[in-house]
Parts: C-alpha cells; sequence; structure tokens
C-alpha cells in the first residue's frame, strides 16, 4: 500500500516561544511554529506528531489543502447545482490568508474560487454554504433573484449566513473600545 506523500513543511523557530508547538495549513503548506532552542531531533518529533494531528483533524472535519477543498466544491456542485454541469465547476479552489472583510471570493471570467482561511474552524455546514455561494457566483455573478433562488437549493442558506452574520457581528464588538469614557470635571 502506497503512503500519501506529506504536504512541504515550513518550520518556524521562536525565541520567545518556550514549551508550546502549534501548527497550521498555509494552502498546501504545513507551517510548524517551535521554540527556538528545540534541539533537530525534537523538531523532527514535533513535525511527525504536528502532521499527525492536523491529518487527523482532517479526517475527523472533512477538511484539508486545497486539493480537498476543490474536491469537496466540485462534490457540492454535482449536487446542488448538477443542471450546471460546466458552469459550477471551478478551474481552483484555494484557501488564501488575505482575506479579512470577505469570507470568500469568486472570479468567475477563470473560475477560481478563494475562501478566508478564518473559515477552517467553522461548521462544515458553513464552509459548505460559503463554496456554494462562491460557486453560484460562476453561473450567476451578481446577488440578483437568480442568484439567490440558485442558493435557495442549500437547505441551510439561512441558517449559514445567520451565523456567519453573528461571527462578523462579535468581531465588530470585540473591536470597539467598550470602555467607559472619563468625565470631564
Amino acid at each position: 500500500m502506497a503512503r500519501k506523500a506529506s504536504p512541504p513543511v515550513d518550520v518556524r523557530r521562536s525565541a520567545r516561544r518556550r514549551r508550546t508547538v502549534s501548527a497550521y495549513r498555509d494552502g498546501e503548506r504545513v507551517v510548524v511554529l517551535i521554540p527556538d532552542q528545540f534541539t533537530s531531533a525534537e523538531e523532527a518529533e514535533w513535525v511527525d506528531r504536528m502532521l499527525g494531528r492536523l491529518s487527523a483533524r482532517d479526517k475527523r472535519t472533512g477538511r484539508g489543502g486545497d486539493d480537498a477543498l476543490k474536491t469537496r466544491a466540485i462534490k457540492l456542485a454535482k449536487r446542488y447545482f448538477e443542471d450546471f454541469p460546466a458552469a459550477a465547476r471551478p478551474s481552483s479552489v484555494k484557501w488564501v490568508n488575505n482575506q479579512n472583510s470577505r469570507w470568500g471570493s469568486c472570479t468567475p471570467d477563470d473560475g477560481t474560487i478563494r475562501l478566508s482561511s478564518r473559515l477552517t474552524d467553522m461548521p462544515g455546514w458553513v464552509i459548505d454554504y460559503v463554496l456554494l455561494h462562491e460557486l453560484a457566483h460562476l453561473v450567476v455573478p451578481r446577488h440578483g433573484k437568480d442568484f439567490w433562488a440558485l442558493m435557495s437549493r442549500y437547505p441551510k442558506t439561512e441558517r449559514a449566513r445567520g451565523y456567519l452574520e453573528g461571527i462578523a457581528d462579535a468581531g465588530m464588538l470585540a473591536s470597539q473600545d467598550l470602555a467607559p469614557q472619563k468625565q470631564k470635571a
């Protein structure tokens, strides 16, 4: 049985990090953050351990890198937009780290879809909604009546929209200065 190739790994050492190790996906690459004082053997041990944890999480949640995201998008397109076989097929689907004010974006001209990496820890049905939203833009570019009719095929559309609005609103509240103002005497 052939073993799946490991993704490229970028190990980043930090003098400020003392004991903790963390890892995250950046597209197809995995970034592992370790303390600067780790030996080469400790680094290798922790890279293997963190790759295993990411793999287990991916299996548990149905998530993964860009290839898994594109496969997921194609399955969703077949299920919900089967009457648009060519139009609702993306040329690429990628996780990106540079979308802080949107959950996803789409370029209908070349069929590319990008999803904010902020979505990775959200429920699968929310990620599916954002994927379907961007796939729908491959068929109907604007948010008109035809677009929302297409989106109504996904039964969790309203629930996912509410979830994302709640997250966005919570972020707005957290960023505002809510401390009481001192009164001038």
